[in-house]
């Protein structure tokens, strides 16, 4: 009989943790670090923080069209238009004189000696002067940002380990930086095992299905900042997953679809242990995903993922993505939890946490989430009407429609 090893099977929450700390291991390790355009840096992983090169603003900023002026004089009386500034002027004249003001447009830099800006709806000018126009006077200070306000040179405005966006982007533009080190994605292995599987561009026969699971699978990668690598379908023969797994040798992330079930061609776990792999967990408390594996070869950590689709995609979102970001230097790696509002009643047996697909939108009143009918982990047509999970608690047996309830996104 061929060797298998030992079970181990995990709540929900323990197998959770059981990832956090490898990965907290793995985003400790060195990584290689890459430089790359500040542009392409989108979705990237930050090796060094960006810093601001002076101050934010680097003068007093004006945030509104209207009038520079000191706040009590212009609330005594017409005052003196001494001048006009645009964004991107530079005042010359020095302090501004008792008595005067300066139009002045939104980004200009107020000038020495004024302590507000007038917004140009609460003024009147005539000929050179202005005055209030109303009751709504400024106070000290009003529609002005202080030089070094927003951040003080040398401030750190994103740290290493933070993945890039748009705002990243935008503040590393404003520093000066036209390139950026962020670490290297990533390389994973996604192999997909069964003798039923053929690929997308074959026409399966009536026994066959095409494999989904490694497009799926290298699309999370993708999103979780990783490299895929899809390798062809492996079937299921233990000689034959042996030396699927020593072709990826030298990938930092092993993913496995299928065949890791009890079943008698269910044989993943017999190549892995004939590959040196030391397990965490041989299974989850958990629905879609019970058959989950987690652990570690010589030279790379792997997972074992069900075959069906749904349970898939479920458990790359609650653990080979996690620890993927972390292999890719990212600081906040766990899964991606909301809160929604349920728009309907669930009712599910106890005894399993369960992640159930659900279309979740949201608008200005925050999120909402309904489930999607589905036929099981296999049912695909559900999950592509689906944009995330209902968290179910393993206690639960019903929520209510109206509660506030968790969601993993994908």
């Amino acid at each position: 009989m061929s060797p298998t090893p030992s079970e181990v099977v995990l709540s929900y929450k323990d197998a959770a943790e059981c990832v956090r700390r490898h990965a907290e291991e793995l985003r400790r390790a060195h990584r290689p670090v890459e430089q790359t355009p500040l542009l392409a840096s989108h979705g990237r992983v930050l090796a060094q923080p960006i810093v601001a090169d002076r101050d934010q603003p680097p003068f007093p900023r004006a945030t509104r069209d209207g009038f520079a002026c000191r706040a009590a004089e212009l609330r005594a009386g017409p005052l003196r238009v001494a001048g006009l500034l645009r964004a991107g002027d530079r005042w010359t004249k020095g302090p501004l004189e008792p008595g005067d003001a300066v139009e002045i447009m939104t980004g200009a830099p107020v000038p020495p000696g004024a302590d507000c800006v007038a917004m140009i709806e609460h003024v009147q000018t005539t000929g050179i002067f202005v005055q209030l126009s109303g009751p709504r006077a400024p106070a000290r200070g009003e529609n002005i940002v202080d030089a070094g306000a927003e951040a003080h040179a040398g401030a750190t405005l994103a740290p290493e380990g933070h993945r890039m966006t748009v705002p990243q982007i935008a503040a590393a533009a404003a520093c000066g930086y036209g390139t950026l080190a962020v670490y290297a994605r990533p390389r994973v292995a996604i192999l997909a095992t069964g003798d039923e599987l053929v690929d997308v561009t074959q026409e399966p026969l009536s026994s066959q299905i095409r494999n989904s699971n490694s497009y799926s699978l290298a699309a999370q990668t993708l999103g979780a900042g990783g490299a895929p690598r899809i390798f062809p379908v492996v079937p299921d023969d233990t000689a034959a997953t042996e030396e699927a797994l020593a072709a990826a040798n030298g990938m930092d992330l092993i993913l496995l679809a299928g065949g890791v079930s009890k079943g008698k061609f269910d044989v993943v776990e017999q190549a892995l242990l004939r590959r040196g792999a030391e397990f965490f967990f041989t299974g989850l408390q958990i629905q879609p995903g019970k058959p989950t594996v987690f652990g570690r070869l010589p030279d790379a950590y792997f997972f074992g993922l069900p075959g069906n689709p749904i349970s898939a995609m479920v458990t790359f979102a609650l653990f080979a993505g996690p620890l993927l970001r972390a292999l890719g230097g990212e600081a906040e790696a766990g899964p991606r939890f909301v809160s929604a509002r349920l728009e309907e009643e669930m009712r599910v047996r106890t005894g399993l946490t369960r992640f159930l697909p659900a279309r979740m939108d949201s608008d200005a009143s925050g999120g909402r989430v309904r489930p999607v009918p589905w036929h099981g982990s296999g049912d695909l047509a559900a999950a592509a009407k689906a944009n995330a999970f209902v968290v179910v608690p393993e206690a639960s047996e019903r929520l209510a429609a109206g509660e506030v309830v968790s969601v993993l996104l994908l």
